[in-house]
């Protein structure tokens, strides 16, 4: 794999002395004819004369028709448009040589561009074009490169869904956005394998996609038990939420409820929708699992859902869920508070010595509109280096919020913790704190703060901080 310019330098040398393509570099990797394109012409400038290291050595001839495979790639790179156009019409005796032709489709030349795209129209066929389409598609976004998709797609146009197998599992998410697009218009997919691509591909793109058109080819009730199933266990949220709108299309609106505590809020909308269109009360449904005995059995969706579309007086069943076992129902409590504006500081404050990190974040998040109610030294002491890390992390949080003298003191303080994202956060905000209105010009302290910090200014800075601090004495 050539991985960066010396390497596509190296293998031209390499090429002009008469090494095989496959040898120098991947023939299957768009990444290394790229490369090589552009290796080719790199000047070492370093030399007395302009030249490409390789041209100075084995300088190609006039007439390029003898030339091999190997350096008759180096003609179709070479930096002068003449040699390139002829090196394209010589190209056709190397099948080999395809890739730099698609190359050539973009090329600034007019002349070169042309010839190009006439033999990469006459040489394409599904089985070349399977091969060339990670490539045809990198060249596509450059411009003047919309030919070679164009003439991709028309192509590929007479795949087979079996032929189109490689391009749907590509790594490059262009490929496969492409090999989708083709399949989806082209109808070459039945409803439950497009659910199956939109349930096991991680692009947003390609979900979107097949998801769509998998609910569009429903027709009868054994397609939805095709397509349903797979959309509706889908562990990326954009397809299971197609999922559940497809429920009421279906007739199996019902179903919909076991998807209101979903963990995705995207899908939990699309079930309330659901439900609601079938007469249901998401609402009451989401109190009843709050409220229920067997508190064990509550899901932290459950809890968030209830904030989603309750209404205030709802915030009174969650607060007793604020010491509920389960972290992620007592953390999903403190956000629906805030959802609900009915963050009580009091209450909420016990939560930032919570020993799940996510219980204590969403504490610190629902507490910042009134960080300046809290304890400054209840907060300090909170970040002391005996404390968890997520504890450490709130507290400044809401110190910094603060501002003025005690932000300064927290951040300073924190300049030597253990760990080190914390500790150049710290030293962040020690750069741009300013003294706030409220402060008392002339306080000892914040020179004293400041000369701790001396390490993060320049002198002139670290004088100009205590100027405005009236610190400077």
């Amino acid at each position: 794999m050539l991985e960066d310019i010396e390497d596509a330098t190296a293998a031209a040398m390499l090429l002009a002395g008469g090494a095989s393509l496959r040898s120098t570099l991947d023939v299957a990797d768009p990444s290394d004819w790229l490369a090589l394109d552009a290796g080719v012409r790199e000047v070492a400038w370093y030399h007395s004369q302009f030249l490409p290291e390789w041209e100075r050595s084995a300088p190609l001839p006039a007439d390029l028709t003898e030339l091999g495979e190997s350096r008759l790639a180096l003609a179709l790179c070479h930096r002068d448009g003449r040699i390139r156009q002829q090196a394209v019409r010589q190209s056709a005796r190397y099948p080999g040589l395809l890739p730099l032709v698609v190359i050539r489709c973009a090329d600034w030349a007019g002349p070169v561009r042309e010839r190009a795209r006439q033999l990469l129209h006459e040489a394409l066929d599904v089985d070349l074009a399977l091969g060339l389409a990670p490539l045809i598609l990198r060249v596509g976004r450059r411009d003047r490169g919309a030919f070679g998709v164009e003439v991709l797609g028309q192509v590929l146009r007479r795949a087979s869904p079996r032929q189109l197998d490689a391009l749907f599992a590509d790594p490059d998410r262009t490929v496969r956005r492409f090999a989708y697009r083709l399949a989806v218009e082209g109808g070459l997919l039945r409803g439950g394998e497009l659910a199956r691509a939109a349930a096991r591909d991680e692009d947003t793109v390609v979900q979107d996609l097949c998801a769509t058109a998998a609910l569009k080819a429903l027709g009868d009730e054994e397609a939805y038990e095709d397509v349903l199933p797979p959309l509706l266990s889908a562990r990326n949220p954009r397809t299971r939420s197609a999922g559940v709108t497809g429920l009421r299309r279906a007739g199996w609106s019902q179903q919909a409820e076991s998807f209101l505590s979903d963990r995705s809020a995207l899908v939990r909308a699309c079930a309330r929708y659901v439900v609601r269109q079938h007469g249901g009360d998401p609402a009451a449904w989401y109190r009843d699992r709050c409220t229920a005995p067997d508190a064990l059995e509550l899901t932290a969706g459950a809890v968030i859902g209830l904030a989603e579309c309750g209404n205030r007086a709802d915030a009174g069943l969650l607060r007793p869920l604020l010491a509920h076992p389960a972290a992620g129902v007592r953390a999903r409590a403190v956000a629906g508070l805030r959802a609900l504006d009915c963050v009580d500081a009091k209450q909420l404050r016990p939560l930032l010595d919570d020993p799940a990190a996510g219980v204590v974040r969403e504490t610190a998040v629902a507490l910042l509109p009134s960080a300046s109610e809290l304890p400054t030294d209840w907060l300090l002491e909170r970040t002391g280096s005996d404390q968890p890390r997520h504890v450490r992390v709130a507290a400044f949080r809401l110190l910094d919020a603060r501002g003025g003298i005690v932000a300064l003191r927290a951040a300073v303080g924190l300049l030597e913790d253990p760990d080190v994202k914390l500790r150049t956060w710290a030293g962040q905000c020690v750069q741009r704190w300013h003294p706030s209105a409220d402060m008392r010009r002339g306080d000892t302290e914040v020179g004293e703060l400041l000369d701790r910090s001396r390490r993060l200014f320049s002198d002139h800075m670290l004088r100009r901080r205590k100027w405005e601090a009236g610190a400077d004495t």
